[in-house]
């Protein structure tokens, strides 16, 4: 069989890199980053920080500044603008655009021709060796993958020239596949890249009903909207009555412990799959190389060279990271990268922890200015969702999204107490659940997970339990199209320690309610 073959071909080409991953990590750092520095000496950067092949990783650390999006942005303009040679040899036509979750301005990021090759198509290949390998009787490679993807559009920094582009990055890795990765996915592009949402969805889910699809990929958030629509066009009660051969979802952006009911709902069957992929618009971080295990394997030899910095320099004005092979377990860092898209020891955002140092395996738990810290709690995302799916679980409920934020002291009274408020919206206004019961296992949670959170909630002294608020179905989905955000890879900010997008959500919350605020409270 053509798919078998196939399977076995993608197997083949990614078992050695796998195993060197696993086996020689730090020799195939050293490696890279050897390439990289060869690569760039020529730029501007490279010259300005005299890059060349033989400069080892310690000399490179202490030449070259750690920078955020912020601090790299001068440099990056100047590529956007189509100046060539200046992070990286050539010119690049492509740049992912995300909403950039650490601060309310677009972020561009150049995919060079490298990084669709080496990172992104490379991980891709492993990732589906992986999954055949683990499921090799579904014979998923024999019918379709569902991609749900964003939009790519003209570069607005070079209106004057039409093959330079910026989208989603799904959108630019999409446009680009080579043919036989193509003939495997659905929609066909010209629905895959529609730019309006409702109608993209629509149009959508009315093509796929009648393909044989056997694996989705994307974020469960926007995964759920489109597979419900097409639960309601084919007038079934879940989706084993339109694809029977559908085994397996390759999920990710958003940690999918909350949305797993949801999915159980829409695919009742126990021979359905779920496997996480660790990417971002800056590169393809790590995959799930264990079927039975949510440790992410960090793949090491896709483009892209790692630092770590410890959580006590993430708002330090000099930080030090640490290299890959001074790591300790269950520690949290920042991810630090120099990849071959040009981001030199540049700081991702995301945070993660080390579960296996051989070999290197990670969890995602957050992003550096996405946590609660308002009263030193420090409540990171992987707290939350945690504690989020635990309540669901006890109380039988289906979350879709959430959002949390501080609820302050009140400065005219002596028995005031900060606490936290959580604005929850459930897949059915039928599923809300007891608050009560809800906010209790949530707190509950968060205390076995948390020792600063449990402190400041010890006999209530210094944090309030939890205040729910269960707003109406459509809500976030209402916030995210006030924004422009509706639908590609953008998400809801899980935790801040600003009012400013909760409140947001309760005004579109009142805006569905007819202009009341009538959320359920606890």
């Amino acid at each position: 069989m053509l798919d078998q073959l196939l399977a076995r071909a993608v197997q083949w080409s990614s078992w050695p890199r796998l195993s060197r991953v696993r086996q020689r990590p730090h020799e195939v750092q050293a490696r890279l980053l050897r390439y990289l520095l060869a690569r760039a000496q020529a730029t501007e950067w490279g010259r300005r920080y005299g890059f060349r092949e033989r400069l080892n990783a310690a000399e490179f650390a202490r030449r070259v500044p750690v920078s955020t999006y912020e601090q790299l942005y001068p440099e990056l303009e100047k590529v956007l603008r189509g100046q060539s040679d200046v992070l990286w040899p050539g010119r690049p036509r492509w740049f992912a655009k995300s909403s950039g979750t650490t601060n309310a301005r677009s972020k561009y990021i150049p995919v060079t021709a490298e990084a669709l090759r080496d990172c992104h198509y490379r991980a891709g290949r492993d990732m589906l060796a992986l999954s055949t390998s683990f499921y090799p009787q579904e014979r998923l490679l024999a019918g379709k993958t569902l991609s749900l993807g964003g939009t790519h559009a003209a570069n607005p920094f070079r209106p004057q020239e039409p093959t330079s582009r910026t989208g989603d990055v799904s959108a630019v890795i999409m446009q680009q596949l080579p043919w036989w990765a193509e003939r495997m996915r659905t929609p066909p592009l010209h629905l895959a890249l529609l730019d309006e949402w409702e109608a993209k969805i629509e149009r959508i889910a009315a093509h796929v009903l009648t393909q044989d699809v056997r694996t989705l990929a994307g974020v469960p958030t926007w995964m759920v909207v489109l597979l419900r629509r097409v639960v309601a066009l084919a007038g079934v009660t879940d989706l084993t009555q339109v694809w029977p051969h559908l085994r397996l979802f390759l999920h990710g952006a958003v940690a999918f412990g909350p949305y797993r009911e949801l999915f159980r709902q829409l695919i009742p069957d126990d021979r359905m799959r779920y496997l996480e992929i660790y990417s971002a618009s800056e590169g393809y971080f790590a995959v799930q190389d264990q079927p039975d295990s949510e440790d992410l394997l960090l793949l090491l030899e896709h483009g892209i060279y790692y630092e770590f910095l410890p959580s006590d320099q993430w708002a330090t004005s000099d930080p030090h990271p640490i290299p890959l092979a001074e790591v300790e377990l269950h520690r949290p860092y920042a991810l630090v990268i120099s990849t071959n898209a040009g981001l030199w020891r540049y700081v991702v955002g995301d945070t993660v922890r080390f579960t296996s140092l051989a070999p290197y395996r990670v969890r995602v738990t957050g992003r550096t200015k996405h946590f609660l810290n308002a009263f030193g709690e420090e409540v990171v995302i992987e707290n939350a969702e945690a504690a989020v799916t635990a309540a669901s679980r006890a109380t039988g409920a289906t979350v879709r999204d959430f959002t949390a934020a501080p609820v302050w002291f009140t400065a005219n009274s002596a028995s005031s107490r900060g606490g936290h408020e959580w604005v929850v919206e459930f897949a059915a206004a039928a599923t809300i659940p007891d608050l009560d019961q809800f906010g209790a296992v949530l707190d509950a949670t968060l205390c076995e997970l948390n020792s600063d959170y449990a402190a400041k909630r010890h006999r209530s002294l210094a944090l309030a339990p939890p205040r729910l608020r269960a707003v109406p179905v459509g809500t976030f989905d209402a916030w995210l199209a006030s924004q422009g955000k509706l639908g590609g890879q953008h998400k809801i900010p899980r935790l801040l320690n600003s009012r400013h997008v909760l409140e947001a959500v309760l005004t579109a919350a009142a805006t569905l309610n007819g202009g009341t605020n009538q959320c359920s409270v606890k």
